[in-house]
């Protein structure tokens, strides 16, 4: 289990997420700036990472699961 918070990355994802803060924050670097350019590509990915922290199933750059 990560030492990520879901909920600290459900919330950037929210606010910030076609700007991929949330990938930079569970060390996600190179997809991060991918979103950064692409403006979450072009918000469907940001909407399908919003929806799958909320389910749980987001991993960190490790591959766990966030707590």
């Amino acid at each position: 289990m990560s030492e990520k918070s879901k909920v600290t990355a459900a919330l950037l994802c929210f606010f910030f997420g076609a700007l991929g803060i949330h990938r930079f924050y569970v060390g996600k670097v190179g997809t991060g700036l991918l979103y950064l350019f692409t403006a979450g590509l072009a918000g469907f990915g940001a909407i399908i990472d919003f929806f799958v922290i909320i389910f749980g199933k987001f991993r960190d750059k490790e591959g766990r699961l966030l707590k």
